[in-house]
């Protein structure tokens, strides 16, 4: 069976978690800590980020969305429309979406790895604004919700819940739109709930 080493918190694990679930392709799910550099999880990848997908022949997969397009591949298009305009609006939103997770991973990183003084004010600012930026073009046209959903869609629930874990009260505002949109996808899909980021 697929192992795949990840973390509850992680908006990336969280994302390769629901696009499993949604294709409908079992997993092994192995919780890992990466600061504890656990021997399986450098095995699978040197850089010692998550989540991998370990197949079934010993090789690993890493980045979410090389995972993302693997699981894709074996099931046959469950995330990704055939149609190639399609296909693409799936791949940018889901590009847009881990884009806002890497800035607001840098901003977590900035204040859990520096002393309290040393922390960089402007960096922070730099990267609220990438994101605000980002979450207003999305308030203002959120993504529709259809029967079928993409990679794209799932990437985005997945980090709304990793912005509501660590800026809670603080993306919602002025932004309804995509507080209801996220809201609504947990209703559409409630089989997926349980992987958003906790």
């Amino acid at each position: 069976m697929l192992r795949l080493l990840y973390a509850s918190t992680s908006p990336y694990s969280s994302k390769v978690r629901m696009a499993a679930l949604y294709a409908g392709i079992a997993v092994d799910l192995v919780p890992v800590r990466t600061e504890d550099k656990p021997a399986e999880l450098i095995a699978s990848n040197p850089l010692g980020k998550i989540p991998v997908l370990v197949l079934d022949d010993g090789r690993s997969i890493h980045d979410s969305r090389a995972i993302t397009q693997h699981l894709n591949r074996m099931s046959k298009n469950a995330l990704f429309p055939r149609n190639p305009d399609k296909r693409l609006e799936a791949e940018v939103l889901e590009a847009l979406a881990d884009g806002i997770c890497d800035c607001a991973l840098s901003m977590v990183y900035e204040r859990r790895t520096r002393p309290e003084d040393m922390v960089y004010q402007p960096w922070l600012d730099r990267q609220w604004a990438k994101i605000t930026g980002a979450l207003d073009l999305l308030n203002a046209n959120p993504p529709k919700l259809p029967k079928k959903i993409t990679a794209g869609q799932i990437a985005l629930r997945a980090c709304l819940g990793y912005l509501s874990l660590r800026f809670a009260g603080k993306w919602e505002k002025g932004r309804n739109r995509l507080v209801r949109w996220a809201a609504r996808f947990d209703e559409k899909f409630p089989e997926l709930k349980s992987c958003v980021p906790a």
